[in-house]
């Protein structure tokens, strides 16, 4: 027998160039081949005579040869073979485009199993290039239901069928990790039933059985890890907090705080007190002064002789809360340091030299926080700003420079509850549901092409009024088909015929992170009118003149992504707007881009978005933090995924991780699922 970590070379017709195709979908091993699950399938059990197929309605048939095939040569790199086939119903045309092989392998007077799908003006008088068994050979492509798998360039559906077949054959399926029972209250095939299952249905109930089997252990071991993560955290001490009076922190707030900053800060205090490490996420819509939250968790760190320290996604976003917290907190007595990766040598080695010493209460950065060579003399908080940036490896690594420090995340991103619980479920939430007083009200309009030349009018409009705008597009360059409105083109475009007498500036995700941080920053100092841009600036600087947001094809947008660019504008004084352009008049993307215009409240926009799309605008395939499930999907999968969270908590809060097999093997599929979730992010 092989083993689950033996090389897929070892398979039969799997050499260096199959390899290297497997290995374009993260495939090295028989357990990763044998964990890439069927995308699809295709019911091909059912046979039909001739006469019942349809036309573009792909059909399994039993025919025999009529003739002996024939090949014409048509022209350089264009073979035709043609044959004619029939049953007792019909007879059909068969054409085969460069597949030569078929002269010898369709026999003259011979019955096959053939899968196609008929077309042209006469129903049942061509069909072009089916698939063909024969009659006795066991099934592969034909009289099964047909596993579609996820595939890349050169490598064939047909190909990794096999290739999974012969992993099965040779070696044992991943180790059963759900208890007994778990699986029969909840209706759970085994793990070995559901593994062939998934590869080789016998009936599309089948499949779908081992799909949901597959679907509630990812859940389940997702939220086992997380249960653990608490339980170890639960185990932890830390001093408790004795200073707590945040008045003089308050007094120095040149603004009042919302009820929602202040309930906030009140659960936070309580998190504080209590001896154990605080792990939090405070989720806020854009606007909502989760970074004032954060500022006050930091305030009474140091008051408690810790130091604190701020995790923020880009330089120029460490840079502007480095220049606003200083002005705010110095006169309180409490030391701010910079730390990002854009400081010159000097300045870095200064900086932790601070950090190492304890001349430095709070400490602001990047990335650049989490390296070896920076140390704290004693760090009790984390905070990580725009937590979708970061992900639990990243979080964890800033955290291991301290002594059980507690955590707070923050994210603008709003998240309907249940999926808050799958991303953040190691994590207290709370949520910030109010805006601080004079945040603008931005007007939103959805508008066609027809309405160019008023778009450009009104762009000059802000400008003349002293203002800057943003556009942003869905794509950096010229993308073909897709007729996309590119930002590299469009900026051109814009500079050279619409506004050859403005400040046109570019920036898009292909730049280099230094000339990213210098454009951003110039648009801050007002050196640019317009900024076409792609989605890089959804988390990005506050430009408080900033006042209007054009938004390209906006129905390649999710709404939850609409609405962050949207909250670019609307931070100064002065009224700003929103205007999302599409040329698509399918009425379930108006009616969902209308839905936009309609409120400006993140959550109702994010439930909406859930209901409409999915959560695909939450989970990206590469969402930092987030394990990538190769076989759950979100968007229809919530029922399974609430009971796998139910099903985890009662076995662990029972049976704990014990020294028994499933134990054991529960804690290495943990560490799996982790592990691959910290390779997405590098």
């Amino acid at each position: 027998m092989a083993r689950l970590s033996d090389p897929v070379t070892i398979l039969k017709g799997v050499g260096p160039t199959k390899a290297k195709q497997f290995a374009a979908l993260n495939i090295f091993t028989l357990e990763d081949l044998i964990c890439h699950f069927p995308r699809g399938y295709e019911d091909r059990t059912r046979l039909v005579t001739i006469e019942k197929l349809e036309v573009d309605r792909p059909a399994c048939f039993k025919a025999m040869v009529m003739n002996t095939p024939r090949t014409a040569h048509i022209r350089k790199g264009l073979d035709v073979t043609k044959v004619q086939v029939a049953d007792h119903t019909g007879r059909l045309n068969l054409t085969f485009f460069n597949q030569k092989f078929t002269t010898d392998r369709l026999q003259y007077g011979k019955e096959y199993i053939f899968y196609g799908a008929v077309s042209g003006d006469f129903i049942g008088y061509n069909m072009a290039t089916p698939v063909f068994e024969e009659l006795n050979a066991p099934p592969v492509t034909t009289r099964r239901v047909l596993p579609i798998y996820p595939l890349t360039a050169g490598l064939s559906n047909v190909a990794v069928v096999k290739a999974v077949e012969q992993a099965l054959a040779i070696c044992d399926v991943p180790a059963e990790i759900l208890p007994q029972s778990v699986r029969q209250k909840y209706g759970i095939l085994p793990a070995q039933r559901a593994y062939y299952a998934i590869h080789a249905p016998s009936s599309m109930e089948e499949a779908e059985l081992a799909k949901r089997r597959l679907i509630f252990e990812e859940f389940f071991v997702f939220s086992a890890g997380l249960s653990l993560m608490r339980a170890a955290r639960a185990g932890k001490t830390t001093p408790a907090y004795k200073h707590t009076d945040l008045k003089e922190f308050y007094q120095a707030l040149p603004f009042s705080l919302t009820g929602a900053q202040s309930r906030a800060i009140g659960e936070i205090v309580a998190d504080l007190r209590r001896g154990t490490p605080m792990n939090r996420l405070v989720q806020g819509d854009v606007g909502s002064g989760k970074t004032m939250v954060a500022v006050a968790a930091a305030y009474l760190t140091v008051k408690n002789s810790k130091q604190a320290a701020l995790m923020a996604p880009t330089e120029i976003l460490a840079e502007q809360h480095y220049k606003s917290l200083s002005k705010l907190l110095t006169p309180l007595g409490i030391r701010v340091c910079l730390l990002t990766g854009g400081l010159t040598p000097k300045q870095k080695k200064d900086a932790r030299q601070l950090i190492a010493d304890g001349q430095t209460d709070f400490v602001i950065g990047t990335h650049a926080l989490v390296t070896d060579s920076t140390q704290f003399r004693d760090l009790g908080l984390v905070v990580a700003d725009e937590q979708h940036r970061f992900g639990v490896a990243q979080r964890s690594a800033l955290s291991a420079k301290g002594e059980a420090p507690h955590l707070l995340v923050m994210s603008a991103t709003p998240i309907p509850r249940t999926l808050a619980l799958l991303m953040y479920g190691d994590l207290e939430v709370c949520v910030l549901d109010e805006l601080p007083p004079g945040r603008q009200q931005i007007d939103t309009f959805l508008v066609g092409e027809s309405y160019r030349a008023r778009i450009n009018a009104f762009i000059r409009k802000q400008v003349d009024m002293g203002h800057q705008c943003y556009v942003v597009c869905p794509a950096v360059g010229e993308n073909g088909d897709l007729d996309l409105k590119a930002a590299t083109v469009w900026a051109e475009t814009l500079q050279q015929t619409v506004f050859p007498d403005l400040q046109v500036a570019l920036l898009h995700g292909q730049m280099k992170s230094t000339e990213k941080e210098q454009v951003m920053a110039a648009f801050a100092r007002g050196e640019a009118d317009v900024l076409v841009a792609t989605t890089v600036i959804e988390v990005g600087v506050d430009v408080p003149n900033a006042t209007l947001m054009v938004i390209e094809d906006a129905d390649r947008f999710g709404l939850s992504q609409l609405h962050q660019l949207r909250g670019r504008v609307g931070r100064g004084d002065s009224k700003s707007y929103c205007i999302l352009t599409t040329h698509n008049k399918n009425p379930e993307t108006v009616a969902r881009l209308k839905a936009l215009c309609k409120t400006t409240d993140g959550f109702r926009i994010a439930q909406e978005d859930l209901k409409l799309r999915g959560p695909g605008d939450f989970f990206g395939s590469r969402q930092s933090g987030l394990p990538v499930f190769r076989v759950a999907n979100l968007s229809c999968d919530l029922q399974t995924l609430q009971q796998a969270q139910q099903a985890s908590k009662e076995w662990i809060e029972a049976e704990g991780t014990a020294d028994t097999p499933e134990g054991a093997a529960l804690r290495a599929r943990i560490g799996q699922l982790f592990l691959r979730a910290q390779g997405t992010m590098n």
